[in-house]
């Protein structure tokens, strides 16, 4: 995976993905990312970028010169150009479908905006995908970004050092994930359930696919809707509502 980010702040964004599992994974190249300055397609001396908006009010909005030639210069290919994501939050809310969606790709250019927004003419001309991370303002699109990549990449093979955690977590078959316990079995007279201390793999299967149901039930009902659930699944919550 290819990520190519046009930003004002490059220096923020590789502070933000150099360490942890996304810096590991970077070093053993299973994802590449470069940083383009916008600033470095400034038209002026002053490497100015934005300019007061049209018909007045408050702020300033980045011109769409500076962008679309950052733009323009890392298209390597007129035929096969990638997607270019814009982070604003008039966008599509980013989950974890998408995250799934876009970890499919083989390369993805991202946008942050600043100030007031981007002229929409260079959004017309070069943006494909519009995401939000949430229904909030962030000072930049930088973040929202680091947010992004964080989700996709740990969705690439060999990224996780264990790829089934990716598989068995929160939002995996659009279910919260089971309660999670490690040592010492016995905390402050709170034990570990003991059904995961029997051994016993398809007792401890069937218990946290239960706990999913359970937690999604009383924290994020709503994803239930969309939830693939068998009909082992739909008579235990037809129980669980019974009894409240």
């Amino acid at each position: 995976m290819k990520y190519k980010i046009l930003t004002l702040f490059p220096d923020m964004i590789e502070q933000g993905l150099s360490s942890s599992i996304i810096g590991k994974a970077r070093e053993k190249n299973l994802i590449n990312i470069e940083t383009i300055n916008i600033r470095d397609f400034a038209f002026n001396k002053h490497k100015q970028v934005d300019d007061y908006p049209y018909g007045g009010g408050a702020g300033m909005v980045m011109q769409p010169e500076p962008i679309y030639e950052a733009c323009k210069s890392i298209m390597e290919d007129e035929q096969n150009k990638p997607r270019v994501i814009y982070l604003t939050p008039q966008g599509k809310t980013f989950n974890q479908e998408m995250a799934m969606e876009l970890s499919q790709e083989e390369e993805l250019v991202f946008l942050c905006g600043h100030y007031e927004g981007v002229d929409e003419r260079v959004i017309d001309m070069v943006v494909t995908d519009e995401v939000s991370i949430g229904d909030y303002v962030l000072t930049g699109g930088e973040l929202a970004v680091m947010v992004m990549i964080d989700a996709i990449s740990r969705l690439i093979p060999n990224v996780l050092s264990n790829d089934t955690s990716a598989e068995t977590e929160t939002f995996d078959d659009n279910l919260l994930e089971y309660p999670q316990y490690t040592r010492p079995a016995v905390f402050m007279d709170k034990k570990v359930p003991d059904v995961l201390l029997s051994g016993h793999h398809k007792n401890i299967e069937n218990w946290r696919r239960e706990q999913s149901l359970v937690r999604t039930y009383n924290k994020r009902p709503d994803l239930l809707d969309k939830a693939n659930l068998s009909d082992k699944d739909k008579k235990f919550l037809e129980t669980l509502i019974n009894k409240q």
